[in-house]
C-alpha cells in the first residue's frame, strides 16, 4: 500500500504552527529530526521546559541518533516519496488553547489530503507551507480571525531563536549528524534573515 504522508506533531504552545508541509523529502527528515515539546505534569522533567524528541522516537533509539538520521535520508532516492508534514494542535494563548482538537483535527487532515490531491496551493513561509486563505475548511466552527492567523502564523523571530535551539541540539549530538540536515538548518536561518 503507498504511503501518501508522514505526519510529526510535538506540543508547543507558540512557535510552531498548527500545520506545515515540508518544501522536500531532506526538509521533512529536518522537521523530524528537530521535533520538540514542551514538557507537561506527565513528565518527570521540570514543566515547561522544551526538549528535542527527534522523530518523537527518543527513548527507542537502539543506535546514535546521527545514523537514525542518515536511514531517513538514504530513501530520498526512491519514487513516490510521502510528503512530510508537521502538526501542532497545542498552541495558547494565556491558559486557553488556540485549536479545538479532537475531531476538529480532521479539518488539518483534509487540508493535507487536499495538498496531496493539488487541490490547494498552501502558502510558503519561511518554515514551509501552510493552509492558504479560505483552503481550511473551517465549517461549523467558531473560531475566531485572530486565532487562526496565530495558528497559522511563523513568527521569525522566535524561529531565530528556535533555529538556534535546533544547532545547539545537533551540537550536542556531535559530528554524526548528518551535512544535509546542517544544510536544512543554515537554509532555515537564511530564509528567516
Amino acid at each position: 500500500m503507498p504511503l501518501s504522508a508522514i505526519i510529526f506533531g510535538g506540543r508547543r504552545p507558540s512557535t510552531v504552527p498548527l500545520v506545515t508541509e515540508a518544501f522536500s523529502w531532506e526538509h521533512g527528515v529536518f522537521f523530524g529530526s528537530a521535533i520538540a515539546s514542551e514538557t507537561t505534569a506527565a513528565n518527570l522533567d521540570e514543566v515547561g521546559v522544551v526538549r528535542r524528541d527527534p522523530f518523537a522516537m527518543r527513548p527507542f533509539f537502539g543506535y546514535h541518533v546521527g545514523d537514525y538520521f542518515q536511514h531517513w535520508l538514504r530513501f530520498k532516492n526512491l519514487k513516490n516519496l510521502p510528503r512530510i508534514f508537521m502538526v501542532n494542535w497545542f498552541q495558547k494563548e494565556g491558559a486557553r488553547f488556540l485549536w479545538p482538537g479532537y475531531s476538529d483535527n480532521g479539518r488539518v487532515l483534509k487540508w493535507i489530503t487536499q495538498r496531496l490531491e493539488n487541490e490547494v496551493a498552501g502558502v510558503k513561509s519561511p518554515l514551509g507551507i501552510h493552509p492558504g486563505p479560505q483552503e481550511l475548511d473551517l465549517t461549523g466552527l467558531e473560531i475566531s480571525a485572530h486565532d487562526l492567523t496565530r495558528l497559522m502564523a511563523c513568527d521569525t523571530t522566535q524561529w531565530q531563536k528556535e533555529a538556534q535551539s535546533i544547532a545547539e541540539f545537533y551540537q550536542s549530538l556531535g559530528p554524526k549528524v548528518p551535512a544535509a540536515l546542517q544544510q536544512q538548518l543554515a537554509d532555515l536561518q537564511k530564509r528567516l534573515g
